[in-house]
């Protein structure tokens, strides 16, 4: 028998979706792959439930009555503490700060896995630092949820490179929200402001759905896969198109925001009076690895196509490299939903757990 320790920084969708799937998976993997997983942190912004013990199923209760305030120097001293064995930090938070503890993560024992993809998205710097300490400290980093969700996009990118295959160009729709929105608003006939309330009460988007709309998640994800291929970038110099209008994009705040959505209608309205008839409306990531360029953009795409058949909250990528020059190796499949994303997130604890002595 092998136990994983994990520690959960993160029990909100995704990370409750996790700690419940691990909960009924527990007998399964004890007898498929000999792995015992004892969740013994599961921590929010401010408050971490602890025991070395292992936490149950039923985390949140206990989390309600035995939670207390933390410093990250506390989190640190209880893994020194306890001198885990195979010891894995989950992160599922949203935070734009919580990526830049990894490496202090990473010098206290804890191999990593990330669905929050800023720490791959940060400076060439960071990014280089990161894995130099991860090298360092013979530690996993693995964050297969970052572009795609439970699919095995930056898995397959990763080998297809290694293995000397010249990648060219990858396309694709890369965000389940902006997918179920456009395939949506491009077939029915509705405004865009109901399809964007259906989209936030069907799980797909952010609570501030501008986050969704201004493209800077399909940006973060074509720098991913651009750093997959070794080209040298930065955030900037992705060329992103934002879908929200001028006047809903400054000091709005998301109440106003909320309250003024039907703002959009004529916005949207205008692209899709543009459309040809056998056109769809889809947002699409572009990578072109021979120009170097990234662009997140709203583009007409015939139905016919691979982009333009796709249905529901679906991503679709197509990867043309030397051998899949004419026709692209095509992954498609669930893009979205925190429990899409909890099992990619499941997976990639086998991952590390089949790499772990």
């Amino acid at each position: 028998m092998k136990t994983i320790h994990l520690a959960l920084f993160g029990p909100g969708k995704v990370g409750s979706k996790l700690l419940e799937q691990l909960a009924k998976s527990e007998e399964h993997l004890k007898k498929s792959s000999g792995i015992i997983v004892k969740v013994i942190l599961v921590a929010d912004s401010s408050h971490a439930f602890l025991n070395p013990n292992g936490i149950k199923s039923g985390w949140n209760n206990g989390f309600k009555t035995n939670s207390q305030r933390y410093s990250f120097e506390d989190i640190q001293e209880y893994f020194r503490r306890n001198d885990f064995e195979n010891l894995v930090s989950i992160d599922t938070t949203a935070s734009d700060e919580f990526p830049e503890n990894y490496i202090s993560l990473i010098n206290s024992g804890s191999h990593i896995i990330a669905a929050n993809k800023v720490a791959n998205t940060l400076s060439t710097e960071f990014y280089r630092k990161l894995r130099e300490e991860l090298k360092k400290n013979n530690k996993k980093f693995i964050y297969e949820t970052n572009v795609g969700a439970g699919l095995p996009i930056v898995e397959t990118l990763r080998i297809l490179h290694l293995s000397g295959e010249k990648v060219t160009r990858i396309r694709g729709v890369f965000s389940g929200s902006l997918s179920y929105i456009f395939n949506t608003y491009s077939e029915e006939e509705k405004e865009f402001s109901e399809v964007l309330k259906e989209a936030g009460v069907l799980g797909y988007t952010e609570p501030d759905a501008r986050v969704d709309l201004s493209g800077k998640d399909v940006g973060r994800k074509l720098l991913i896969l651009a750093r997959e291929l070794e080209l040298q970038k930065e955030f900037e110099e992705v060329k992103i198109q934002s879908l929200i209008p001028k006047q809903l994009n400054g000091n709005t705040t998301l109440d106003e925001f909320n309250k003024r959505t039907g703002e959009l209608d004529v916005h949207f309205r205008n692209f899709k009076t543009k459309k040809l008839t056998n056109d769809v409306l889809r947002y699409i990531g572009e990578l072109n690895a021979e120009t170097g360029e990234l662009e997140a953009k709203l583009i007409n795409e015939p139905k016919s196509s691979v982009l333009g058949q796709i249905e529901g909250a679906d991503n679709v990528f197509e990867i043309y490299t030397e051998s899949y020059k004419d026709q692209p190796l095509v992954i498609r499949g669930a893009g979205a939903g925190a429990e899409v994303t909890a099992r990619g997130v499941f997976g990639d604890i086998l991952k590390i757990s089949e790499r772990l002595n």
